[in-house]
């Protein structure tokens, strides 16, 4: 299988670069992934498509303020991004961040007023850096929203508020889980009152979602790992869920990786919240094990976002929902318009 196998044409023209005047004001394509047919609908439709007793499963991830602009000391700007959480006891003082251009070890750069020291280059544009402060914190106090690189433009107030999700709590994200974007506390609501079972899970996104893929072929290509997190009220929730023949519908593909990852975990009776680096990579061929059915957005080509779209949907029909979506004036990726794949 190649990468070019899940290349498509995307125009510039249907990137959204804002979000939705409206949060949850959003179209949905929903897509039968056993017959190929296409609905359009609302994203506050989802109700709709869910029965009492199904299972909607959310990452409760938090996107920090990751990009970061350095100076070097001779007044050389450097952009940062401070990326993802790894475990509860991750290092904030020595940290992994991704960067453009050159860095070598000893540089120093500083940001408000911490010092940044360059102690190693990884490779791939990635280093690690000791730092005089708590990155987290600095971040929070220095940093901006690390928007995908096709939006271009700067961060903005209004996208520390709309490039986070409702319910966002555990901090850790450099990117959001794009697919709950468009989620309100109003659909949340109705779902409730439905009697669909809304549960938690976290994995903070970064790497292993938006590196690019640069094997050549699909089956080269290595994952790079992400932390997550299932509290055993999910674990449950979904067990009894799956016992009485209810559907587990993951929101967005963060959650679905999460899930396929921890199926043995799930499976085996445990007791205490589960935990662990997520690296699956989920491409055609592949048999979901937990999940149900699919919230999530439209992805850019050749992405493995992309490649478990179509490992869930068949890439023939997932193909020809994206075509349909560019004709009929969809928007795609992440402020973007969303997918029901069931």
């Amino acid at each position: 299988m190649k990468i070019s196998d899940f290349d498509y044409n995307l125009p510039e023209a249907v990137i959204a670069k804002q979000p939705p005047k409206i949060r949850g004001n959003s179209r949905l394509l929903v897509l039968d992934k056993t017959k190929g047919n296409l609905k359009d609908k609302l994203y506050q439709d989802i109700p709709e498509f869910l029965c009492p007793g199904d299972v909607l499963i959310l990452n409760d991830t938090k996107v920090i303020k990751a990009r970061l602009e350095g100076i070097k000391p001779n007044g050389v700007l450097k952009q940062l991004i401070v990326l993802e959480k790894h475990g509860k006891d991750d290092n904030w003082f020595k940290h992994k961040v991704m960067y453009k251009g050159k860095l070598r070890v000893g540089d120093w750069l500083y940001v408000d007023n911490a010092k940044l020291e360059v102690i190693e280059i990884i490779g791939d544009g990635l280093a690690i850096i000791k730092s005089s402060q708590d990155l987290l914190g600095l971040a929070e106090k220095a940093g901006t929203v690390p928007l995908p690189p096709y939006i271009h433009r700067k961060a903005t107030r209004e996208d520390i508020i709309r490039y986070q999700t409702v319910w966002a709590e555990q901090e850790g994200s450099v990117a959001a889980p794009t697919a709950s974007l468009n989620m309100t506390d109003e659909i949340l609501d109705r779902l409730h009152a439905k009697g669909i079972k809304i549960a938690y899970v976290t994995l903070h996104v970064g790497l292993g979602t938006f590196m690019p893929i640069r094997s050549e072929n699909v089956e080269d290509h290595t994952m790079h790992q992400e932390y997550f997190e299932i509290p055993i009220r999910t674990v449950n929730i979904i067990k009894n869920a799956k016992q009485n023949g209810q559907k587990i519908v993951a929101l967005g593909t963060t959650v679905a990786r999460t899930l396929e990852y921890s199926v043995s975990q799930i499976l085996n009776q445990p007791v205490s919240n589960l935990c662990g680096e997520a690296d699956i990579f989920i491409y055609p061929g592949y048999k979901f094990k937990v999940v149900d059915s699919l919230i999530t957005n439209f992805h850019t080509p050749r992405s493995t976002v992309l490649m478990m779209a179509a490992a869930f949907a068949s890439w023939e029909k997932l193909s020809n929902a994206y075509t349909y979506a560019k004709i009929n004036n969809y928007k795609f990726l992440s402020y973007g318009d969303s997918m029901l794949i069931g």
